[in-house]
């Protein structure tokens, strides 16, 4: 069979199907005249503050796409800018249709969300977050102070860069479709199940006093060791024992100062208001993206090597990975303790030569927003006691608040990495993950999406004739 021509991609084709179904769905939605009507019991500073959090939360993701862009092979560009945006469009549906639903609808089991409470945005309008509608009870308890599409979206901003933080591990060697399905299924089963329990009023870490305040757990160690699954179970690329050359460094320089301005919105916005906490935590996280600057640069210095634009624009992101699980919980004095001590393990890890035997992660996801995320959170429950402790009579001792942290953020990674590498399994049985050795030959850009960075580069290794056979190969 053929379609205009073409023989079918049944993976595009199945799609394309599943798009219409969604849509059929779609139309069976009722309008509700008042869901919009925005009442009075807002405060409106609140409100004017995540918006604007929510659009710099959102500008992370393409600054990610021209952070990962610029330190692949010229061959390799536009695949990797595009794993990290095309993500933008995938899981703001999978967030609409049922994502919301799994991470804040009402609890399940203290471990998910009944995704039937807010399945299409369903209830899902400008009324307060507390305000008591049919099928949502407790996502007050959260925020009562901005509108409750206003919270679901600034949400769907995480649950879309997570799964992007992942890219940069199995770049240059991953197939397109391969890819996709196994972000939609990652998003699923492990985002949004470690999202209720970290940020669901009844979620299970919450009752255990395990705290998180921007992404720690959620985003950066869960996309982390979902990162060093991939590098695993895909494999090391061809050539991934060469020194091959950033293809652009300006792109890297561009994409740190997008992500470092989002982040004003990624962990001032977590606090879900225009506050004091608020504000403490847009001052730690520039405190902390300075000092890991500096201590990456320093460090690389010190055993030989020219302070560089890549150095720096890595610590700068390494110290917003290592600030944002307690941000706004802690000084800014130490804030800088904790970019330090995180900046020195992470460059260690990422200089570690042992490490690159274990996996070809190709942008050091894991020593990077893993270990990063991962001693974020055992720092918070060394840092973080003090401000949950303050005028609480009935909570639990310091030792317990730390200990309670250190067990689950294992448990965290081994969920992580034992579903992220059957995902990757499963998938590949699916739609195979990695390409075919020509294909990496060729580079991704050409073999996945037809398209070209640098033609005058490209002409130098690469016949016409070559390209364009690899444009045909499905």
């Amino acid at each position: 069979m053929k379609l205009l021509g073409n023989k079918p991609n049944y993976w595009w084709l199945s799609m394309l199907l599943l798009i219409i179904g969604m849509s059929a769905i779609g139309l069976t939605s009722s309008l509700n005249p008042s869901l919009f009507n925005l009442p009075g019991n807002h405060l409106w500073a609140n409100v004017a503050w995540m918006i604007t959090a929510t659009i710099f939360v959102l500008m992370m993701t393409p600054g990610l796409s021209f952070f990962y862009g610029g330190m692949v092979r010229r061959k390799n560009v536009i695949s990797t800018m595009l794993q990290s945006f095309i993500v933008m469009g995938f899981v703001s549906v999978v967030w609409v249709v049922i994502g919301f639903g799994l991470t804040f609808g009402d609890d399940v089991c203290h471990i998910i969300g009944n995704p039937s409470h807010f399945f299409m945005f369903n209830n899902v309008g400008v009324g307060n977050v507390a305000d008591p509608i049919s099928d949502v009870s407790q996502i007050g308890l959260a925020t009562t102070t901005i509108p409750l599409a206003l919270f679901a979206l600034f949400q769907m901003k995480f649950a879309i860069i997570t799964p992007s933080l992942i890219t940069g591990a199995f770049a240059e060697r991953v197939h397109f479709a391969g890819y996709l399905l196994f972000m939609l299924l990652w998003t699923i089963l492990v985002y949004c199940p470690l999202a209720h329990c970290t940020w669901h009023p009844e979620g299970l870490f919450g009752m255990l006093h395990v705290h998180d305040y921007a992404g720690g757990i959620v985003v950066h160690a869960a996309s982390g060791v979902a990162a060093l699954a991939g590098a695993i179970f895909l494999g090391r690329r061809q050539d991934s024992g060469e020194k091959a050359k950033p293809a652009n460094v300006p792109f890297v320089l561009l994409g740190a100062a997008l992500l470092w301005l989002g982040w004003f919105g990624f962990n001032g916005g977590s606090s879900l208001a225009a506050d004091g906490i608020a504000i403490s935590a847009f001052l730690n996280t520039n405190t902390g993206a300075a000092t890991a600057m500096i201590t990456w640069i320093t460090l690389d210095a010190i055993r030989g090597r020219k302070p560089s634009a890549m150095g720096a624009a890595v610590g700068a992101v390494v110290g917003l990975v290592a600030i944002t699980p307690c941000a706004g919980w802690v000084t800014v004095g130490q804030s800088i303790f904790i970019a330090f001590i995180i900046t020195l393990a992470c460059n260690l890890a990422c200089t570690w030569k042992g490490y690159s035997r274990v996996a070809d992660d190709a942008l050091d996801v894991f020593p990077t927003h893993g270990l990063g995320g991962i001693l974020g959170t055992v720092l918070t429950g060394i840092f973080a006691y003090d401000f949950f402790a303050y005028d609480n009579p009935a909570m639990v001792s310091r030792t317990t608040f730390f200990v309670n942290h250190i067990i689950v953020i294992l448990g965290v990674c081994i969920y992580t990495f034992v579903i992220s590498y059957f995902l990757y399994w499963l998938t590949d049985k699916i739609v195979p993950m990695r390409v075919s050795s020509w294909h990496e030959t060729i580079g991704l850009d050409a073999s996945q999406h037809n398209e070209e960075y640098d033609r005058a580069q490209h002409d130098a290794d690469v016949s016409d004739a070559d390209w364009f056979r690899s444009t045909e190969e499905n």
